[in-house]
């Protein structure tokens, strides 16, 4: 009986729990407390703080994470990370947020543009910055990317040039945007006056339908014949946007934003977390990387910023800056942010249509970045 007992506990995962795996358990529950106490991106955090529980409970005894072979069929985790290795998932996510996003905010001030392409530096900069501490050119472009504030941007060039950074860039970004209410307001309110932060804007023109439908037609062909590396994401984003201003797929727009944009959502943060075991996750250069996701972070919010102030030497129209650090990728989240940083200044003060602008040009300045580095980098 005793045999038979011991037998039976040596055939169970205690035997093969790391000290790893306890952390990463804590890492986890971590993530599990601010999405639900903090209300901080719980439809990533929740799902990718559970992927990590999976994959630390020892695979070489669950089999979950195992490939198939002749005498097994492998794992359910090996399958469904098959669509985060083959970069299928992020491209379906932005055919989601696509038929969610209005980019008549953009097309009513043009200008705005420029704020989402200035709020980019923070990649490039981060980039060099990544180079200097000795990552290879593939790794620092997916280092970088962190400073879009785009979680599936950055998985999916992590997962053709550094796989094996995949969950701590993952993480990183989605922890990051996770944090946007703490860190837009802070950096705002250091790089702006309250002169600048209650600057009002006029009201944004009224878009025609023939402008919204063009939009997404014309961008695809312009981005793909000057970064055709970039179409698997801007291609995407605008086959759901197209979707969305068509007016006449309503079926096809819901199941876009909705069952698919939800399901793959799932799919993706449980495969994130499935990647960030503890003999993966748990290295020195995970806490640099870390550390240069928040300055990437930081340094698109300051550009994006600078560059409003920079135009406003030149405009008669003054722009509020504060739309200028919704320049990274978060939509909505970081719009929202801005406009209740104006009305903490000035409770009249209506910000969010413009910050609207910069926040979904950032969405293409990303995927647009990341397309230069594929296209540049082998």
């Amino acid at each position: 009986m005793l045999e038979s007992l011991l037998s039976f506990f040596q055939s169970t995962a205690f035997m093969h729990i790391s000290y790893g795996n306890l952390i990463m358990f804590g890492i986890a529950g971590l993530l599990i407390y601010i999405a639900i106490e903090k209300d901080a991106e719980p439809l990533l955090l929740i799902p990718i703080a559970f992927g990590i529980i999976l994959a630390n409970i020892p695979p070489d005894i669950t089999g979950i994470l195992n490939p198939p072979s002749q005498s097994s069929p492998g794992g359910v985790l090996w399958y469904i990370q098959q669509g985060l290795v083959l970069g299928i998932y992020p491209p379906l996510i932005f055919l989601g947020i696509g038929a969610l996003t209005d980019f008549s905010f953009m097309l009513s001030y043009p200008i705005t543009i420029f704020l989402g392409g200035a709020a980019q530096m923070g990649i490039f900069i981060t980039f060099l910055l990544a180079r200097v501490f000795g990552f290879t050119l593939k790794q620092a472009a997916s280092i970088g990317i962190i400073g879009g504030a785009d979680g599936p941007t950055s998985i999916f060039i992590t997962s053709k040039f550094a796989p094996e950074l995949l969950s701590i860039i993952a993480i990183s970004a989605y922890s990051y945007i996770a944090l946007i209410p703490v860190l837009q307001p802070l950096v705002s309110k250091l790089m702006t006056t309250k002169e600048e932060r209650r600057i009002k804007m006029k009201p944004p023109r009224k878009v025609t339908k023939v402008e919204r439908v063009l939009f997404p037609i014309l961008t695809t062909i312009i981005v793909a014949l000057i970064v055709p590396k970039a179409l698997p994401l801007i291609g995407m984003l605008m086959f759901g946007n197209l979707l969305k201003e068509a007016g006449v797929v309503k079926r096809l727009v819901e199941a876009a934003s909705r069952y698919i944009l939800d399901t793959v959502t799932i799919l993706l943060c449980v495969s994130v977390g499935a990647s960030a075991r503890a003999d993966v996750f748990l290295k020195p250069q995970s806490l640099l990387i870390f550390g240069m996701g928040a300055i990437a972070f930081i340094t698109s919010i300051v550009s994006g910023i600078l560059f409003a102030k920079l135009m406003n030497l030149f405009l008669k129209d003054k722009i509020n800056p504060l739309i200028g650090a919704a320049g990274v990728s978060a939509v909505p989240d970081s719009s929202r942010v801005a406009q209740r940083i104006a009305q903490e200044e000035d409770p009249t003060n209506f910000i969010l249509m413009h910050a609207m602008g910069p926040n979904v040009a950032g969405v293409i300045g990303s995927a647009v970045a990341a397309g230069i580095f594929l296209s540049l980098i082998k």
